[in-house]
């Protein structure tokens, strides 16, 4: 996949992605209401693995290069854990609502920086370290704990946001020896073969306009992924990663204006600080290899 400067379009198809990605919260949180969690992950991803193998078909070397890795093992274990990771983030939005559950998630950017040295072997110097100290005082700002009216369902997009960030650190790892293009089959059909695994035991019928919702689902997840390999295309990630954070913008208003939920104080105050804090940590990371970082 080569990389562009085009920064001002890159922009525009990463704002279009996190709109389409909260839409598919949404639809998410909608239909997991009502079906079992496995099942909807499991439809999913079928048009998502349909989706990568169309995409690599299309690829020099087609599916057959797609699929060829020297890390059989990490790949492998990327793609279910990315699968295991949107079960549990959707399940959290049916226990939590879009709002609470995406201002705890968007603390994963603070974890990918805190896990980057032990993982990666990258340095991470003394003020990326307070401000991920910051950013989880955001997220214990939003959890509340040790209040009386503290849920410990909260704890569900904490470990949806380290698995995430797992996911990420693993991929950045897997780009040292595979492509883009392995990598995003590999996330694919891992992940279409472990939720027909789990899903296939907790099938149930569905109304036909649930079904179009489904297809809607369905649609925005291979959209939302295609819009994000073009903008990765057309602009470097440093200059786009930070315009991520409007999914937390996007999936509250849905939250509020379509599911009702209420955006509570404890809740934007530290949710403010996480994206605050998240932000100066891409920042740095921008100019870590200066001396002073």
């Amino acid at each position: 996949m080569s990389t562009g400067n085009n920064t001002r379009l890159g922009v525009l198809l990463m704002v279009g992605t996190t709109i389409v990605f909260a839409i598919q919260d949404g639809l998410s949180l909608h239909l997991s209401s009502t079906y079992n969690v496995y099942m909807v992950v499991m439809v999913r991803y079928w048009f998502f693995a349909a989706f990568v193998m169309t995409v690599s078909a299309k690829q020099a070397g087609g599916l057959r290069n797609a699929a060829r890795t020297k890390q059989p093992i990490l790949q492998g274990f990327r793609g279910v854990l990315l699968a295991a990771e949107i079960c549990i983030m959707v399940t959290a939005f049916t226990l939590l609502g879009l709002v609470e559950s995406l201002a705890i998630f968007s603390a994963y950017t603070l974890i990918v920086a805190a896990l980057s040295g032990p993982i990666l072997g990258e340095r991470v110097g003394w003020r990326r370290w307070v401000a991920i100290g910051v950013g989880f005082c955001g997220v214990l700002i939003i959890l509340q704990p040790g209040i009386e009216v503290f849920s410990p369902y909260a704890i569900i997009p904490v470990i949806s946001a380290f698995m995430f960030a797992l996911y990420s650190l693993l991929t950045r790892y897997a780009a040292r020896l595979d492509s883009t293009a392995t990598s995003f089959f590999w996330t694919g059909v891992m992940g279409c073969v472990l939720m027909t695994m789990v899903g296939a035991f907790h099938f149930e019928n569905m109304t036909s306009s649930d079904w179009v919702l489904m297809l809607c689902l369905c649609c925005t997840g291979a959209t939302g992924h295609w819009l994000l390999i073009r903008c990765y295309e057309v602009a470097e990630a440093s200059a786009v990663q930070p315009f991520t954070y409007l999914q937390l913008v996007f999936g509250s208003t849905i939250g509020v204006l379509i599911f009702g939920e209420v955006v509570k104080l404890n809740v934007a105050m530290g949710a403010a600080l996480v994206v605050t804090a998240g932000l100066f940590t891409l920042w740095r990371a921008r100019v870590a290899l200066t001396p002073t970082d």
